[in-house]
């Protein structure tokens, strides 16, 4: 099945050929070269259709059954399945599904429990926090206490110790677990504890293993966090957007700070699509796609370690992989950007406990097209081969073209 039919290809050649062009030009790109960003993912052609549907001309400011708009006993439906899929899924008594993007969510939470000025405990940019997780160019860093802890020198590992000895000294109102470029899990419990012991709320921002979470591949922060954020794109393969989950006796804060505090109409067709997405996050095929994830990214970081690289942790327990290529006489952005011209396309992000700049990259697209550990392998020499300059970009771009023509991201 083909991500678009051939009539809505011609209809929108003849409507608006200058764009039909641009779409066709992405669909080419994703389907000839290695998307292995950690954030990105192939959405299945049902969540595609759902995000193309009716829906996206509804107006629906409110929730179901309390809409500012008529006409929504349609829409309250949809929406109903999403929130009935979403807390079957992650085992959570309240969801609300109308975060327009991870950010989105987190902005949701802490509007739901913080105030201007409160402290707030979160792992330190520089370690892999989140632009809202205290950045000065974000709202967080703005108006909020942001304390940042970090990780081991030697392991890379969160420090758990530094961890505790920061809540006591500073006594925030909320602590922050979560990362996107922190390949380990996260040990939710030892939050929590932490997090009761100085009368902390916890957030746990689950952006990137969600994915993981649904398919059983990773631990699920539910039963420890009072809120948690995530995204519903990256390994949950759904479309791009946020969500929250958290207990009964949060659900209205949570509900009215996505709705009237931070956002408007809610978007009905990906509402939708996340409903869909949710549904196929249930499945056995799903539960073996998460953890056929893990057994790719551990393979691929094993083959990057072996080549020199040096691998952040020492591994991943995730999708997730960080690696310096400094040991192969190349920068994080010069890699980046030799990769790119290879077709091997990822993200550079900031390494621990050093000025430069690494590599970071995942493995739910690849693993979405079907390959598996022995493809790793390839791509694992492939980017060996590219950073040592042992082979020109055209002639990697060739074998990048084969290995996507084998394993095509939407087949037909």
């Amino acid at each position: 099945m083909s991500v678009t039919t051939a009539h809505e290809t011609d209809v929108l050649r003849r409507q608006d050929p200058q764009l039909a062009e641009i779409l066709l030009g992405e669909l080419s790109r994703q389907s000839t070269t290695l998307q292995l960003i950690a954030a990105e993912n192939f959405t299945s052609p049902a969540v595609l259709t759902a995000l193309g549907s009716p829906l996206a001309n509804k107006y629906a400011e409110g929730y179901p059954g309390a809409r500012h708009h008529g006409g929504c006993e349609i829409v309250d439906v949809a929406e109903r399945l999403a929130i009935d899929r979403a807390t079957a899924l992650f085992g959570a008594e309240h969801a609300n599904v109308q975060p327009h993007s991870g950010s989105s969510a987190v902005l949701a939470a802490y509007a739901a429990l913080l105030r201007p000025g409160d402290t707030v405990l979160a792992l330190g940019l520089a370690y892999g926090g989140h632009l809202t997780h205290g950045s000065p160019a974000n709202f967080s860093g703005r108006w909020f206490d942001f304390v940042g802890y970090g990780v081991d020198a030697e392991t890379g590992l969160i420090d758990h110790d530094q961890v505790r000895t920061l809540a006591r000294a500073h006594r925030p109102k909320a602590i922050v677990c979560g990362s996107i470029a922190y390949p380990r899990h996260m040990d939710y419990a030892f939050f929590r504890e932490v997090a009761d012991e100085v009368g902390a709320y916890l957030i746990a921002d689950a952006a990137h293993p969600i994915g993981l979470v649904a398919g059983g591949a990773a631990p699920n922060p539910v039963p420890y966090a009072d809120i948690v954020c995530a995204t519903t794109h990256k390994v949950l393969r759904g479309p791009r957007g946020g969500m929250v989950l958290c207990g009964a006796e949060l659900a209205g804060r949570v509900d009215r700070a996505v709705f009237p505090f931070t956002q408007g109409g809610a978007q009905m067709h990906t509402i939708a699509a996340k409903a869909v997405a949710f549904g196929e996050a249930a499945t056995p095929a799903f539960a073996a796609y998460a953890h056929q994830v893990v057994a790719n990214a551990r393979v691929l970081a094993a083959r990057l370690a072996a080549e020199g690289l040096a691998v952040t942790t020492g591994g991943t327990d995730t999708h997730l992989i960080t690696a310096d290529p400094t040991p192969l006489g190349v920068d994080g952005r010069t890699a980046r950007g030799r990769l790119a011209a290879a077709g091997l396309v990822m993200d550079c992000c900031a390494l621990p406990h050093g000025d430069s700049r690494g590599l970071r990259l995942g493995t739910a697209a690849v693993t979405t097209q079907g390959m598996g550990e022995p493809e790793m392998e390839q791509i694992g020499a492939l980017m060996a081969r590219v950073l040592r300059a042992e082979t020109d970009s055209a002639g990697t771009r060739e074998e990048v073209r084969e290995l996507t023509g084998r394993f095509p991201p939407y087949p037909g």
